[in-house]
């Protein structure tokens, strides 16, 4: 199917919806710091991405960790706020979609295998570390077989393992939000296995939102992440939602979902195209 379908998920965000960080000119030598020491890390932390594939005792908590950490490397802390966090398996994981950050954002406080973009595979760096997450991957230019998608998920919870995906089907810029798509909440119908809506928001320094960690429109992974670990500080706020039962209708189970994740926020009508990591 082609990417032009008007079946594929479209965002109306472009790159006029994304903050620019330009550091005031008697900070910019404080700044080339801050960015020298953030990716020093961030490239010793990629290096490391091996030890993740050992099998070790609490593996969850290493993914946990290691998350939290590539966050920091990032400029990024997070927040965790709502109902408890369960420590259930087999649970079927979702939350709107703004960034590839969100993977980290996630994996820090539930971690689970992500649905993901096929393209995701062959990132450098992150690429590895998708593979070694066993990211399922789907493909948006052919979703004739988005029903294997939604059965390699089904068969994934229904095998005790914890799955994370983002039904909006593409990014979005934060402020503006898409629609839950009811297909990857078949699976948690098919397996008989409750959802777990996560909020996620990204905030500035002094907590107002901010569109800092978007990723949407015509940007590159590169552009997103010197915009991150040059500003001063980003804050992603992850507030647990109430776990819904699966029931026996999906599109009843995505709207309650996104009620849960959007609350009384509205919706843009900016224009543009958001980058589809995952759908």
């Amino acid at each position: 199917m082609s990417a032009d379908s008007p079946w594929l998920p479209r965002a109306t965000c472009d790159a006029s919806c994304v903050a620019a960080t330009v550091a005031p000119a008697g900070q910019r030598v404080i700044v080339a710091w801050r960015v020298a020491i953030r990716a020093t890390f961030a490239f010793l932390l990629l290096a490391a991405v091996p030890l993740l594939a050992i099998p070790v005792p609490g593996r969850s908590h290493v993914q946990r960790n290691y998350c939290r950490l590539m966050l920091r490397c990032l400029g990024v802390r997070i927040a965790v706020s709502g109902g408890p966090i369960r420590n259930l398996q087999a649970v079927l994981v979702v939350s709107g979609h703004v960034s590839w950050v969100d993977i980290f954002a996630i994996g820090s406080v539930l971690p689970g295998r992500f649905v993901a973009k096929s393209e995701m595979i062959n990132w450098p760096g992150l690429g590895f570390l998708a593979r070694l997450m066993k990211v399922i991957p789907i493909d948006r230019d052919n979703l004739r077989r988005l029903p294997d998608v939604v059965s390699t998920i089904a068969a994934r919870l229904q095998a005790g393992q914890t799955v994370v995906a983002f039904p909006e089907g593409t990014t979005w810029c934060g402020v503006a939000y898409g629609q839950f798509r009811p297909a990857m909440f078949q699976a948690a119908v098919d397996a008989g296995r409750p959802v777990q809506p996560l909020r996620l928001s990204y905030h500035g320094r002094d907590g107002q939102p901010s569109t800092i960690a978007a990723y949407v429109g015509e940007d590159t992974l590169l552009a997103s992440i010197k915009r991150l670990i040059t500003a001063q500080r980003t804050i992603v706020w992850v507030q647990v939602e109430s776990l819904q039962l699966p029931g026996t209708d999906r599109r009843d189970l995505a709207n309650r979902c996104e009620s849960a994740v959007r609350g009384d926020a509205p919706r843009s009508a900016r224009r543009g195209h958001g980058h589809a990591l995952v759908a």
